[in-house]
């Protein structure tokens, strides 16, 4: 199981300890490195930041949304980057939500997210691959475009620019199950918003038939700390987030996946305080035993026992959401 340092996307203002965050996760052995992106800081920009000021590590998105970009300019800043940091680039996509890409991206959230999902990967292939001009006749995505408001003198092109690689590795953010088991299919790997090594079963039916090389790579918190319950409020505060306000009170898809994880009473009560304004409460009422076992939180020793369970399973790469050089470290030398 391979390391790899997820930083997520900036909050008021960019984190000034970002890029010797991951220059110490490169130092450390650690694979790659993923920013995100929700309605504020870009996934690429901070990425190719870091990609200009590291060597070895690769680079992801995790996730670059869909709703921000026509595939064929996601697929510009993937080539591009690729080209820059010399093929260090890992392309991780995901929809979001309807709350997000109508009321930020103004524009609607597609009523068939696996077709949209498949056309969009679809013509990110052909750009990548460069055989011919982008072609596509989907539902959500044509190249050329034949719209009835358009003009009718669209081109069919491929890109000026030559891919580095036909191959690059994408990546999806699925929590569906048919999403799941769609990105199987699709993409290159799998990026998972929350993973319980104590409950690989609720993922088993989407994971029937992974092909080799798949990749499955989780986010966790990580803290060496003292306290656990102290350790674990972060990770309480980000899922009362999530589930509470991510999303709309009769579609949301974490708090949905937190439902078949066995905590949908839970789910439903961080909602509604949530939504109510009680954000603290909805905090609170985060079960610890939930937040414990998504994350890897504790003493060294703690963490090495836990660690064992994701490194027994099918994951791949552990993204890690770690504030600190000292539990990178501790978890480099653990995985070893």
């Amino acid at each position: 199981m391979r390391l790899g340092l997820a930083l997520g996307y900036w909050g008021r203002g960019p984190d000034p300890g970002h890029v010797a965050l991951a220059q110490e996760a490169e130092r450390l052995g650690y694979d790659s490195v993923w920013t995100a992106e929700a309605w504020g800081s870009d996934a690429f920009t901070p990425l190719t930041w870091i990609a200009a000021q590291t060597s070895r590590i690769r680079l992801g998105t995790a996730v670059a949304q869909m709703a921000a970009r026509s595939p064929v300019t996601t697929a510009m800043h993937a080539l591009t980057l690729d080209h820059l940091s010399g093929g260090r680039m890992m392309l991780g996509l995901g929809l979001s939500g309807p709350q997000v890409v109508e009321g930020w991206y103004g524009r609607p959230f597609p009523r068939s997210p696996l077709t949209a999902t498949r056309e969009y990967v679809e013509v990110i292939r052909q750009v990548l691959r460069r055989e011919g001009p982008v072609e596509v006749a989907g539902r959500f995505h044509s190249h050329p475009y034949n719209g009835p408001d358009g003009t009718g003198l669209g081109k069919a092109l491929k890109p000026i620019t030559h891919p580095l690689r036909a191959d690059l590795p994408v990546l999806l953010g699925a929590e569906g199950p048919k999403n799941i088991a769609q990105t199987t299919r699709i993409a290159d790997g799998w990026l998972p918003l929350y993973w319980s090594p104590l409950r690989t079963d609720v993922y088993e039916a989407s994971l029937t038939d992974v092909p080799e090389g798949f990749l499955i790579a989780p986010m966790a918190r990580a803290k060496v700390c003292d306290d656990v319950g102290e350790g674990l409020l972060p990770v309480k505060a980000m899922l009362g987030f999530y589930i509470g306000g991510m999303g709309h009170s009769a579609r949301n898809f974490h708090a949905d996946l937190m439902a078949r994880m066995g905590y949908g009473t839970e789910a439903r009560r961080i909602q509604e305080l949530f939504l109510a304004g009680r954000r603290e409460e909805a905090v609170l009422a985060v079960p610890d035993a939930f937040a414990d076992e998504i994350s890897l939180v504790g003493p060294r020793a703690r963490i090495a026992e836990r660690l064992e369970l994701w490194r027994k399973g099918p994951v791949t790469d552990l993204l890690v959401l770690a504030p600190d050089p000292h539990t990178l470290r501790v978890l480099a030398e653990l995985n070893a």
